[in-house]
């Protein structure tokens, strides 16, 4: 999703990735980010290496500043990826810095200032989707529990949502039924989008990409896989 962002979205073609060397997330999302964005015609110019817990993150990016790239991709946590958006915008970078879902915490704005405005990142789900489906579940959420749900609460809610389908279509409350119709879930209409099993078991549905805006995460688009 991301390296579809990166290409339709941003116009990206040549990409400086900021890889977390000590994290198995972030190295597995770079890995995936790169085999996406270099089979839709794309280039990975440079990918430069930090650890988690590092604070200076300076020698790296003064050698992206001079490499020509479109965007740059940080596929970390959001403590470090705070630090690396604050650190490009004092060295004069200005081009587009986003990340993943690892990004999603207040924190990430609080630790980003002003700096972070304007940084991307993706999500499951964003109450402010347009979607009818999300705008229900936002206003029924928001009536029971006078709050406005998060990404752990849609993910929950299309959880159950999935396993009421799976023993509806299994017909009965037979374990192997249920794992089979579960199995077999195909473009099922869930808030955070259409849900589909896939081979490996995993949850195949679109992604949701924000910004930082006016010390806020704002919507800006859903993206299918």
């Amino acid at each position: 999703v991301m390296a579809k962002f990166a290409k339709d979205t941003l116009k990206a073609k040549r990409i400086a990735l900021m890889v977390s060397n000590s994290s198995a997330y972030s190295v597995g999302l770079a890995k995936f980010f790169k085999e996406a964005f270099l089979a839709g015609g794309g280039e990975i110019v440079d990918e430069l290496k930090y650890s988690e817990g590092d604070k200076d993150f300076k020698a790296q990016l003064t050698r992206i500043r001079g490499a020509n790239v479109d965007a740059i991709f940080n596929p970390g946590y959001y403590n470090e990826g705070a630090l690396i958006v604050k650190q490009a915008r004092d060295l004069g970078i200005t081009l587009p810095i986003f990340g993943a879902d690892s990004w999603e915490a207040q924190a990430l704005i609080e630790l980003g200032g002003k700096a972070i405005e304007g940084a991307f990142l993706c999500s499951h789900y964003s109450p402010q989707d347009p979607s009818p489906r999300v705008q229900d579940f936002v206003k029924a959420y928001k009536a029971k529990h006078n709050a406005t749900p998060d990404s752990n609460a849609s993910l929950g809610y299309d959880s159950v949502l999935v396993l009421a389908d799976a023993i509806k279509r299994a017909g009965a409350a037979d374990p192997t039924k249920i794992r089979d119709a579960l199995a077999a879930t195909k473009d099922f209409p869930a808030v955070t989008g259409n849900i589909t099993i896939d081979a490996q078991r995993n949850a195949s549905k679109s992604a949701v990409i924000v910004t930082v805006k006016d010390g806020a995460f704002q919507f800006v688009q859903s993206i299918a896989p």
